[in-house]
């Protein structure tokens, strides 16, 4: 940039001056071009090498926080919505772009161009350079102004896009309910008063974008005109040379330039800012879950590759403290209880008792605030997640079902199944009158949430995954709730199967399920209460036989 201005200040008033001819000048000329090149050279590659770094970063990005997410679990998970997490991964990372691509860039560029255009003035003319000086800070001054508005503008936008994308997901997914109360047309207008709301947001944003970009260009024209009439006047007393003053005029508008770049954008970038916040807000979220040393070394089996079936593993919880947050009662205190090798523990006791919990933490969902839990002796935080949770099969209460055929859902649990293997599981759980009932037999698509399907037989499909995981350590989170006593019974049947060669623990809301237990579990308040076998537990008649009448009463 310097050099182009020196090279076309020298051109002109050596031609238009002196009265030098073309052949004297051609060299000058030259150079012009080439400086011309490269400097085309130099704006593409930035552009590109920002575009690079940008994408990079953001597949990084989108990466990291899926791992996170899917690390964190339902326990972080739950106490978010859904469409806000989802608008963080997609729009938010998105939003990056402009910030990354843009207006870092220009930041460094205004940092260190008006630097390199001032010295070069300040060679040429040190009263220029002066004037420059003190016109500079002008523009930072009202961006800073400007900026404190429109930072905040910006955070009120993305915090109502992503109520807004909250919301829109809420609605579709609960569309059937609110159509059964009569409510969907309630719905569409409070979608339709939220986008109202983020329409009103946006319009206060560009209002200040647009009024930013005015008074930058405004005092960028003005420092320029400034330094446009101390020059004309100078040359017109004769008190500077027309050459170094061309080469300011030519160089004042590339001073002022960067800057008026870095505020055009300086709204896309602030955009960036706060989809960044959030993203950290979730990547910092639910605090670590694994040391890094443990996950060093920790692979899982490659993916085609299905591994052995492992002997059963003996578990142990042993003074197991775990609480949701400060000031919240523990979740569970002291617990200790032993599930033996290839046996069936039944964990029962009132809601609120911390059963599922349990089950989290087996699940690795989350570590224990103290205490441990081992299994083989072995305590689970020396163990990856992902190489323990590879071990264990867990059917919850509400077992979820995606999208697409029957049989593609139950290769979730080993993507490299057979057919036969497939089929196989399924009749291990009396899965396969169901298949051969529906239309289009394992092809059937089951609908999101698996809404084709009766609650006992997606319960049936979450058995079935366990069958085919072939994992030792197997996790039962009331299969058999909200079933009718018939499907209940023909559940329990395949569960029978199931159990057999594994070490079970049974969370368990009816008796029914837990008579078949080696043993009992029962949780009161986060603490362990009783344990033992149903008979011992209904002769010693403390907590159990309440439950167990209670349990009679409801049904």
């Amino acid at each position: 940039m310097v050099l182009q201005a020196a090279l076309v200040s020298r051109v002109v008033d050596a031609v238009f001056l002196q009265g030098a001819s073309r052949d004297a000048v051609l060299p000058v000329l030259g150079g012009l071009v080439g400086a011309a090149v490269a400097r085309a050279a130099a704006t593409w590659g930035q552009e590109a090498a920002a575009q690079r770094f940008s994408g990079a970063v953001r597949v990084d990005l989108r990466e990291r926080l899926v791992r996170r997410l899917l690390a964190l679990g339902p326990r972080y998970t739950r106490g978010e919505r859904a469409g806000e997490l989802q608008n963080t991964v997609v729009g938010g990372v998105e939003s990056l772009d402009a910030y990354l691509g843009q207006y870092l860039p220009q930041a460094f560029l205004a940092g260190i161009v008006p630097v390199f255009i001032l010295l070069a003035v300040l060679h040429a003319d040190p009263l220029s350079a002066l004037v420059l000086l003190l016109t500079f800070p002008l523009i930072p001054l009202f961006m800073w102004l400007i900026g404190a508005r429109a930072r905040r503008s910006t955070e009120r936008q993305w915090v109502t896009l992503s109520r807004l994308s909250a919301r829109f997901l809420d609605t579709v997914q609960g569309l059937p309910t609110f159509k059964a109360f009569g409510r969907a047309r309630d719905q569409a207008d409070a979608i339709a008063s939220a986008s109202d709301r983020y329409r009103q947001v946006t319009m206060d944003v560009l209002r200040v974008a647009f009024l930013s970009a005015l008074v930058l260009e405004l005092l960028a024209m003005l420092g320029t005109a400034v330094v446009a009439v101390e020059v004309g006047l100078r040359v017109l007393h004769e008190n500077l040379a027309f050459a170094p003053a061309l080469f300011v005029l030519i160089l004042a508008p590339e001073f002022y330039r960067p800057l008026r770049a870095l505020g055009a954008s300086f709204h896309a970038g602030m955009a960036g800012r706060e989809a960044a916040g959030r993203i950290n807000e979730v990547l910092d979220g639910g605090g670590p879950i694994v040391a890094p040393a443990v996950l060093e070394g920790a692979r899982s089996p490659a993916g085609g590759e299905r591994r052995k079936q492992e002997l059963p593993p003996r578990l142990d919880l042993e003074g197991v403290h775990f609480s949701y947050g400060e000031g919240r009662p523990p979740a569970l205190e002291d617990v200790s209880f032993t599930v033996d090798a290839g046996t069936t523990v039944a964990l029962v006791g009132p809601t609120g008792a911390g059963k599922s919990t349990v089950a989290h933490l087996l699940l690795r969902f989350m570590d224990p605030g103290s205490g441990v839990i081992r299994a083989d002796g072995r305590p689970l935080a020396e163990i990856a997640p992902e190489e323990w949770r590879r071990r264990v099969a867990w059917v919850p209460q509400h077992p979820r079902l995606f999208h697409g055929s029957l049989l593609e859902n139950l290769r979730l649990a080993r993507p490299e199944a057979s057919r036969e293997e497939v089929e196989g599981a399924a009749s291990a759980v009396r899965l396969d009158p169901l298949v051969r009932d529906l239309p289009e037999g394992w092809d059937t698509p089951v609908g999101e949430g698996g809404e084709r399907l009766a609650g006992g037989e997606a319960q049936r499909v979450a058995l079935a995954r366990a069958v085919l995981t072939s994992a030792p350590v197997l996790l039962l989170d009331e299969p058999t709730g909200h079933l009718d006593p018939e499907h209940e019974a023909a559940l329990l049947e395949a569960m029978r199967t199931l159990c057999r060669g594994r070490t079970v623990l049974l969370i368990a809301h009816r008796i029914t399920t837990v008579l078949d237990a080696d043993r009992i579990v029962l949780l009161d308040r986060g603490r362990v209460a009783e344990q033992g076998t149903h008979d011992e537990l209904l002769a010693a008649g403390r907590i159990y036989p309440r439950l167990v009448a209670a349990w009679r009463g409801a049904a």
